[in-house]
């Protein structure tokens, strides 16, 4: 069979190395636009921040060890401009030469990604304004921070905006952060989001909250950032807003797309047109809570879909057992860990529900005394169901993150957290966990 993958990171790579490790003699074909594949796009802002030597270290297998190693065709510079679902036939134009193909598929797989977005501001096509998506992009925000580029302002305050302002600060920057919303972080409630900012503040990021960006002003780089509150300078600007799903050259084709543009796809992968397939960025994910299509784009999601994508172009059948919304970040030294629904999600959910907030710390009291947590569990108030959990701390979230989500994947009640057998030791928790030490706290 003859599959084409469009995309050649973490879910069309996942997908291609599944057909090439469970199958024979098919002819696999990989269009993609840039010039790398599979690499660590989670990676960039530590490359910034020093933390990774090198943006070669992210990069998990080069075009010429698809080719070489596995017989991958991977063609890269080669942007996707049309499908003919009908025809079986998809359109790219060559980037380093302005050549047209067109290539014939048996099965073909929609891996293209998700792009920054960057609003129609005035200005926003001066120089000095990036957006962070891939490594040509962190390559060239590190040769523009140079010495004399001292004021850096990030408009955004999700994943990229905090961990892009931790790598700045490190590197020496006076950094300037602008959201529109009243807090940091919004896939964390309000009531969280203050340590956020605590942490933000200590470590001199100067916060701009329910501020609104309407522009820039520079001659032909940027000088200031205009807002709807004020005027600031600054020599580097970061947009970090979110991404949109890389779809628009599907239009007339009949593939439906769901919320965000995002291709609708179901627990196979599959679109709503026979023999083209979806998974990573560009698809949606199902929601085991919220029991519906949602699109949240992250790694290890794109990892997943490709992989069970892959099996299933081969008739291997595996499905997509969906999502519970898992996350974490570094953010100086705190670690920001959510997952499931916040409250602000079950409100729009409309389930009936209970929280309890507790203060914590990662080990056991006497044992270290200066390591607080902040843990938050959101349950179903008649089902007692969890629904969701949201860890703010400097040690320890990680771990128990981890053991809110399983739970969550399982179904699991409230009451049954305090059933758990969770490894104790002094150096690692109390004898209750944090974990069981809210859940004993609920109503």
């Amino acid at each position: 069979m003859r599959f084409i993958i469009i995309g050649g990171d973490a879910a069309g790579m996942s997908a291609a190395m599944q057909i090439v490790r469970n199958s024979e003699g098919h002819e696999i074909t990989v269009l993609e636009k840039g010039e790398i594949t599979s690499y660590g796009q989670c990676g960039l802002p530590y490359v910034m921040s020093g933390e990774v030597e090198s943006t070669d270290d992210l990069i998990a297998r080069k075009p010429e060890t698809f080719r070489e190693k596995y017989g991958i065709d991977v063609r890269t510079s080669h942007e996707v401009t049309q499908v003919d679902c009908n025809q079986k036939v998809v359109y790219a134009e060559r980037l380093d030469t302005n050549e047209d193909i067109e290539l014939k598929y048996d099965r073909l797989l929609i891996a293209s990604g998700a792009s920054p977005v960057i609003p129609p501001w005035k200005g926003r096509d001066l120089r000095g304004i990036y957006t962070l998506k891939t490594i040509p992009d962190i390559q060239e925000i590190m040769e523009a921070a140079t010495e004399e580029t001292g004021k850096v302002t990030i408009i955004g305050g999700g994943y990229i905006g905090l961990e892009m302002a931790e790598s700045f600060v490190s590197i020496g920057k006076k950094v300037r952060l602008i959201d529109r919303g009243s807090h940091l972080a919004k896939i964390f409630d309000e009531d969280m989001s203050t340590h956020i900012h605590e942490e933000a503040e200590q470590k001199g990021v100067e916060l701009h909250l329910g501020e609104s960006v309407t522009g820039f002003n520079g001659d032909e780089k940027v000088q200031t950032v205009i807002t709807d509150h004020g005027e600031y300078e600054t020599d580097l600007v970061l947009v970090a807003v979110g991404v949109t799903p890389n779809t628009s050259f599907l239009e007339d084709t009949g593939i439906y797309k769901g919320m965000n543009d995002a291709i609708t796809v179901n627990a196979f992968m599959e679109t709503s047109i026979l023999d083209i397939f979806a998974a990573g960025d560009c698809a949606t994910q199902y929601h085991r809570i919220k029991q519906k299509d949602d699109y949240i784009p992250l790694g290890t999601h794109a990892n997943k879909q490709g992989q069970i994508a892959g099996l299933n172009m081969i008739d291997r059948r595996r499905s997509f057992k969906g999502i519970v919304g898992t996350s974490i970040l570094k953010f100086f030294d705190l670690t920001l860990a959510r997952t499931g629904l916040s409250e602000h999600e079950a409100n729009q959910e409309k389930f009936p529900y209970q929280t309890i907030t507790i203060e914590s710390t990662h080990a056991a009291g006497y044992y270290s005394k200066n390591d607080s947590m902040t843990l938050k569990i959101v349950y179903h108030k008649e089902s007692r169901k969890l629904l969701g959990g949201q860890i703010i701390g400097k040690r320890g979230a990680d771990k128990r993150i981890d053991v809110l989500s399983t739970a969550l994947y399982h179904q699991m009640t409230i009451d049954e957290l305090e059933d758990l057998d969770l490894a104790y030791a002094p150096p690692y928790n109390g004898v209750w966990d944090a974990v069981q030490q809210a859940a004993r706290k609920a109503d």
